[in-house]
C-alpha cells in the first residue's frame, strides 16, 4: 500500500484546471505526474484545457489508465476536456456536479484573470491552490492580486517563492507559501546503456549512419526568448576553434519546430552561419516523441544546452539531468536552481529581497554538472499586461566557451559528471522526482485543508486612495 493512502471515499476532491493531463505541453507533463503520484491520496477532477480540443464537451474517466501507472486500483479522475481554460459559467457547473474540496491551477495568471475576480464567490466554498511561477524580477506587482486570491502558492522555483513574498508583503503572512520544484519520472528519464539496442538504432536513424564524438542538444520551443539563433552561433563559434577533423565529429541537435512566427526561420539562420561548409553540423529533429523516445534522444547526446533569456524553470535540463548529462545554462530564472549555486559555506543558495537572483554572478561555484553563462545584458522589456520584467541576455561567445569545457572533458568525464547530476536531481534536496514532487504537493495540501477557513460572506473595506505600486527590492544587487 502506498505511503499516505486514502480510500477512495474518503478523500478530499481536487478540481485541476490546467491542460489536458493527456497532452505532452509542459504543463500537461506535470500535472499528469501529480495526479498519478498523489491519486492514492486525493480524487481529481481535470479541466483539461487544449485549443480547439475535439473532445469539448464530454465527460470522461480516466481512472482505470490513472490505476495502471499509480499501481493502485481505485483511483477517482474524470476529465472535462475544454476549447481553452474554461469561463465562470463552465466552472460553476462543475463545481455544482463534482463539488470538489479545492481548486488547484497551474499556469500563467493571465489565463486565469476570470477565475480570480470571481475568487470571492469561490473561496467562500472552497480554497483556490496554485502552482506558481515568474520567470524572472522585478517582482511583478502587477501579480499581486492574483497571488492575493490564493491560499496556497506553491512556488516551482526559488525565485517564484521569494517573488511571492516580496509581491505580497504582510499578506503573505495569512498565505501557505512553499517551494515545490518540477519533479519528472526518473524511471522512463535514464540513463542507458551505449550499446542498448533500440538506442543504437535510434542514433543510426537519428544521425543518418554517421557517427560523432560529440552532440550538443537543445530541446525547446522556437520562440525568440529561447535564443536558438544564438545556441547555433554559440555552437558554430566552438567549432571555429577546433581542427577540421574535430569538427566534422561535432554535431548540434535542436529539437525544435524549424519554422516559427513566435521565434524564426531557423534553416535560414543556419544557412546564414553554416552555408555548406562541412565544418559545421546542424541537425533539426522536428518529430514528437514519446517520453521513451525523448530519452533515447537524450541519450544520443553529450550536453544539454539552454540560453533563453527568462525561463521560469527548464524542464529540458531536467530532462536531460535525470538521463545523465551536464547542462550548459544561462543563469535566469528556475533554471539557476538546477544548477545547484552554493554560498560561501557550501549551502544551497536562497534568494530574499536584497538577494533576488544570481544572475549577476554573486556565486560563482555550481554543481560539477553545470556550466553556467552569465548574462551580460540585463535589460527591462514588457508588455501592456506585462509591464516589465527584467530580459537576461547572455554572449553566444560565453555559451561557445562552456561548450569547449564540456568538451574537453571527454566522454567518461562527462558520464561521471552526468550521473552526479542524475543523483542530485533525484536526491532528497532537489526532489526533482515525480514522486518527491507528489510527496510535496500532498504534504502542503493536507497543511492547507487543516487550516484553512472560508472567506466571510462580507466584507467592508475601507475606502481610500490606492498605494502606488513601488518595487520594494533593490534593482542593482
Amino acid at each position: 500500500m502506498k505511503k499516505g493512502y486514502i480510500p477512495k471515499d474518503q478523500r478530499k476532491k481536487i478540481l485541476l484546471m490546467c491542460d489536458d493531463i493527456r497532452t505532452h505541453s509542459g504543463i500537461g507533463t506535470i500535472a499528469k505526474e501529480i495526479v498519478i503520484h498523489t491519486a492514492h491520496h486525493f480524487n481529481y477532477v481535470n479541466l483539461g484545457a487544449a485549443i480547439e480540443h475535439p473532445e469539448a464537451g464530454k465527460r470522461l474517466d480516466l481512472s482505470e489508465s490513472t490505476n495502471a501507472e499509480s499501481q493502485i486500483n481505485d483511483s477517482s479522475v474524470i476529465i472535462y476536456p475544454s476549447n481553452g481554460y474554461g469561463n465562470p459559467d463552465f466552472l460553476r457547473q462543475i463545481i455544482s456536479l463534482e463539488k470538489p474540496d479545492a481548486i488547484f491551477i497551474i499556469t500563467d495568471p493571465r489565463y486565469w484573470t476570470w477565475l480570480f475576480q470571481m475568487e470571492g464567490e469561490i473561496r467562500k466554498q472552497i480554497p483556490i491552490i496554485y502552482l506558481n511561477i515568474w520567470d524572472d524580477y522585478p517582482a511583478p506587482r502587477y501579480n499581486e492580486a492574483f497571488y492575493e486570491s490564493c491560499d496556497l502558492l506553491m512556488g516551482i522555483s526559488k525565485q517564484t517563492v521569494n517573488i511571492n513574498k516580496i509581491v505580497l508583503g504582510e499578506k503573505a503572512q495569512n498565505k501557505i507559501i512553499e517551494y515545490v520544484p518540477h519533479g519528472l519520472n526518473h524511471n522512463i528519464y535514464k540513463p542507458l546503456d551505449k550499446d542498448d539496442s533500440k538506442l543504437v538504432e535510434f542514433k543510426k536513424t537519428l544521425f543518418k549512419g554517421k557517427e560523432y564524438d560529440f552532440v550538443a542538444f537543445f530541446n525547446s520551443r522556437n520562440i525568440r526568448r529561447k535564443q536558438v539563433p544564438d545556441t547555433i552561433w554559440a555552437f558554430t563559434q566552438f567549432v571555429d576553434k577546433l581542427s577540421l577533423e574535430e569538427a566534422k565529429k561535432c554535431v548540434l541537435v535542436l529539437h525544435t519546430q524549424a519554422t516559427d512566427p513566435n521565434g524564426t526561420d531557423l534553416p535560414a539562420v543556419i544557412d546564414m552561419l553554416c552555408g555548406d561548409n562541412e565544418r559545421y553540423n546542424v541537425i533539426i529533429h522536428e518529430q514528437k516523441l514519446s517520453t521513451e523516445g525523448m530519452n533515447l534522444l537524450y541519450n544520443s547526446t553529450d550536453v544539454q544546452i539552454q540560453l533563453t533569456s527568462n525561463e521560469g524553470w527548464g524542464l529540458s535540463l531536467t530532462e536531460a539531468m535525470l538521463a545523465g548529462n551536464p547542462i550548459i545554462a544561462n543563469v535566469t530564472g528556475g533554471m539557476q536552481d538546477q544548477m545547484r549555486f552554493e554560498t560561501t559555506n557550501g549551502t544551497w543558495i536562497e534568494f530574499d529581497e536584497l538577494f533576488p537572483s544570481n544572475h549577476r554572478g554573486t556565486f560563482k561555484k555550481c554543481g560539477p554538472w553545470a556550466f553556467p553563462v552569465f548574462p551580460t545584458s540585463i535589460s527591462i522589456v514588457g508588455s501592456p499586461p506585462t509591464p516589465y520584467i527584467f530580459d537576461d541576455r547572455c554572449e553566444a561567445s560565453d555559451a561557445a566557451n562552456q561548450l569547449m569545457e564540456v568538451y574537453k572533458l571527454g566522454p567518461e568525464r562527462r558520464k561521471t559528471i552526468g550521473l552526479m547530476a542524475r543523483k542530485w536531481a533525484t536526491g532528497n534536496e532537489a526532489g526533482f522526482t515525480a514522486e518527491l514532487q507528489g510527496e510535496r504537493v500532498i504534504e502542503n495540501v493536507e497543511k492547507l485543508f487543516e487550516t484553512w477557513k472560508p472567506r466571510v460572506k462580507y466584507e467592508l473595506v475601507k475606502s481610500t486612495p490606492l498605494k502606488k505600486k513601488v518595487i520594494q527590492h533593490n534593482l542593482v544587487y
